[in-house]
């Protein structure tokens, strides 16, 4: 077996596929309309579906907005430097709702950012090399 993909429901595609696409820098692999059901399904993702779980975003036509329930969590996405990530994110109108830090009760360094759609998307520095960089700009203006 293989995860596949996890699906949302979008109340805006556009600005969906726009956060992530052009925001996380994912690309859109496919999309099609369903008139018969009123519905879009639209595919995005960092590779190719056949090597890659993706994100299915479902537009309901006319559903503007969902309520998200308290048992949903995030998506996470694995980063090599999580500060100029938060930094490019901002740069594309993008919202980061948890700064990069250390995470509560660890130490692997994460963030949050949140789509149109008010979901979680949680950031994981994936080497030391972003939290490294940072730790050492710190000391240098600590010295200063």
């Amino acid at each position: 077996m293989r995860l596949l993909h996890t699906m949302l429901r979008v109340g805006n595609l556009e600005e969906s596929l726009k956060f992530y696409c052009e925001v996380l820098g994912m690309k859109l692999l496919r999309r099609k309309d369903y008139p018969g059901g009123e519905f879009t399904l639209a595919f995005v993702g960092y590779g190719d579906e056949s090597d890659n779980t993706v994100l299915e975003l479902t537009y309901n036509w006319g559903v503007e907005k969902y309520e998200l329930g308290n048992a949903y969590g995030h998506i996470a996405l694995g980063v090599d430097d999580i500060y100029t990530t938060c930094e490019e994110i901002r740069n594309h109108d993008g919202k980061v709702v948890r700064e990069p830090g250390p995470m509560k009760h660890g130490s692997t360094v994460i963030a949050f950012v949140e789509d149109p759609d008010g979901y979680k998307v949680e950031l994981i520095q994936l080497s030391t090399k972003g939290s490294a960089a940072k730790q050492e700009s710190q000391s240098q203006l600590a010295s200063q």
